[in-house]
């Protein structure tokens, strides 16, 4: 079967595979019908390996070469002994987080994100969806709701990252919320703040045409450059008594974007920090303590979230697709998506690869 490796930074290779093998007990194998490209494949073609190992991971045994992709869904072509809750033939979004064999704090109360021998598919695991299939664990695959498309299959993993942000934040009915960052997570975080009852919505970026592209999609979302806008100041003069917003988001992973959430958020409101920030940042602590605020992590997703995410999505609660710009095949992957999400002048948000 094809598939694109990740070999080493800016080495991604299409390659012939071998068949998948004939699942084990509790395995389902799927024909991977549509991938998304996330900005942590994007940080592993530009400067990898990060997560993917470079020596056998201690729970799932799997290092580079990998197969990449772990926003994807598909179709089942077969099921190990013991699987009952998908069949051959159903459609199936992929949940990718490998949960660790136990006997850890966290995976023993079902936090599987936070146990230090958690594994994720299409990073270290022997399968990805960036391939015309994948071998996965039967937890991983969830039956798709009919309402929802291949295609949105493979946005619930993204938008499972932003509603848990929400979950984070408390974000709740008649909230102002500010989101740094109009990429595919900043944008869906935005539908998801609305989908949670949000009223009043802020986004920031450098880039105009990102902006813009929020603008399209969230037509009455108030949109910041702050080259040339003071935000805080806007989203106080904009917010009721002119406190500032009750929640913020900061979806870029940048020490100046969560200086802007915690210049902007009213006293006693909430940060919640969704972007990966690449080493130490600062902020000011004493606007911190002096407002009475909370900072809050969020990293990934509880696994239990996968059913609500899918209904949220299939309701049109959160129509997720509205982010996808670009739908390619597996052998245009490099150039006309990595590439093309590179660049800086930002004219796309999500791309799809198409593997039907």
């Amino acid at each position: 079967m094809k598939a694109l490796r990740f070999h080493a930074a800016k080495d991604l290779r299409l390659e012939e595979l071998d068949a998948l093998p004939v699942p084990g007990p509790g395995q389902v194998a799927i024909r991977n019908r549509f991938v998304g490209i996330c900005g942590t494949d994007l940080h592993e073609y530009a400067h990898g390996p990060i997560f993917i190992p470079t020596a056998p991971h201690p729970f799932t045994g799997a290092q580079g070469p990998q197969v990449l992709g772990h926003e994807f869904g598909g179709v089942v072509t077969a099921i190990g002994a013991g699987v009952t809750h998908v069949a051959v033939g159903d459609r199936v979004s992929v949940q990718p987080l490998i949960q660790p064999r136990g006997g850890d704090y966290f995976s023993d109360r079902g936090l599987f994100q936070l146990s230090e021998e958690l594994g994720l598919v299409g990073l270290s695991w022997q399968s990805g969806g960036m391939a015309e299939g994948a071998l996965l664990n039967a937890y991983n695959v969830f039956k798709l709701p009919d309402a929802l498309s291949d295609e949105e299959a493979a946005l619930v993993e993204p938008t499972a990252v932003c509603v848990y942000a929400c979950d984070r934040g408390k974000v709740a009915a008649g909230n102002s919320v500010l989101v740094t960052g109009a990429g595919p997570i900043g944008i869906v975080t935005l539908l998801t703040a609305r989908a949670f009852g949000a009223v009043k919505l802020f986004v920031t970026d450098l880039n105009d045409t990102r902006l813009e592209k929020a603008r399209e999609i969230l037509p009455d979302v108030i949109a910041l450059n702050p080259k040339r806008d003071d935000v805080a100041a806007r989203v106080r003069a904009e917010t009721e008594g002119g406190v500032g917003c009750d929640v913020a988001l900061e979806c870029v992973g940048n020490e100046k974007a969560l200086q802007t959430c915690v210049d902007a958020v009213r006293k006693q409101g909430t940060v919640v920090q969704v972007g990966l920030h690449p080493g130490l940042g600062a902020v000011n602590w004493f606007d911190v303590t002096f407002k009475d605020i909370d900072i809050r992590g969020s990293w990934c997703y509880p696994t239990y979230i996968w059913p609500r995410v899918m209904d949220l999505i299939a309701s049109g609660a959160i129509p997720s697709k509205k982010v996808v710009t670009r739908k390619i095949r597996l052998e245009q992957a490099v150039t006309e998506g990595f590439d093309a999400l590179l660049d800086p002048a930002g004219t796309q948000l999500k791309i799809l690869i198409d593997l039907t």
